[in-house]
């Protein structure tokens, strides 16, 4: 039977056997060869939701970036390979996930400028020009608005956040929510059945 990735990417030691898959990524003009893994967010491929954003966005400006709840890497790994003078950090719960953003970072010689951490070992002085994120909503609402907030003041002033969500997963609501929560957000694409949110620090 077919692992369901689904069940459990969002635990921090996932029960389902370790089996690496591979996965080739087109991005902003850049060919990505990157490993995923059982048990980590959209293994062996790159999920619907990412591609629209990598489709319907440009790179960031050098700077700092957060790539949160970033799987085994593919957004924060195109970045530091497309942009390079970023420095990218990967957050995720899912220790496999920061193994495997780790390895793959070494196996595109990006390891100087990409660290995938739990977020215990994010250094709590730690602030960011820019936010990436494929966010895993299915951790339910009220998880998901802990970890915006958690996170989204890290941003330096002027800082942003380029975040895609499904619309039948509540992308116009988390919209509507985030600008009340002082995060001035506007859609910037759609496609696909996905909204790619962009999020300002005041």
């Amino acid at each position: 039977m077919a692992d369901s990735p689904e069940e459990h990417y969002f635990t921090a030691d996932p029960s389902a056997p370790f089996r690496r898959a591979p996965v080739h990524a087109s991005v902003w003009g850049q060919e990505l060869s990157l490993t995923s893994g059982s048990g980590v967010f959209a293994q062996g491929r790159v999920d619907i939701g990412t591609a629209v954003l990598f489709r319907e966005t440009s790179p960031p400006a050098a700077g700092r970036v957060l790539d949160l709840g970033c799987g085994y890497g593919v957004i924060g790994l195109a970045i530091a390979s497309v942009v390079p003078g970023s420095t990218v950090t990967g957050v995720d719960v899912n220790e496999r996930a920061v193994l495997l953003a780790n390895e793959n970072a070494v196996s595109l010689g990006v390891a100087d400028r990409y660290t995938a951490l739990t977020p215990d070992a994010v250094p709590a002085e730690a602030t960011y020009d820019e936010l990436w994120s494929n966010p895993p909503i299915r951790i339910g609402k009220a998880a998901l608005h802990e970890l915006l907030l958690t996170w989204l003041p890290r941003l330096a002033p002027g800082g942003r956040a380029v975040m895609v969500v499904g619309k039948n997963l509540g992308a116009d609501s988390l919209q509507r929510w985030l600008g009340e929560s002082g995060y001035p957000t506007e859609r910037i694409a759609s496609a696909k059945g996905f909204r790619v949110l962009e999020t300002r620090r005041s």
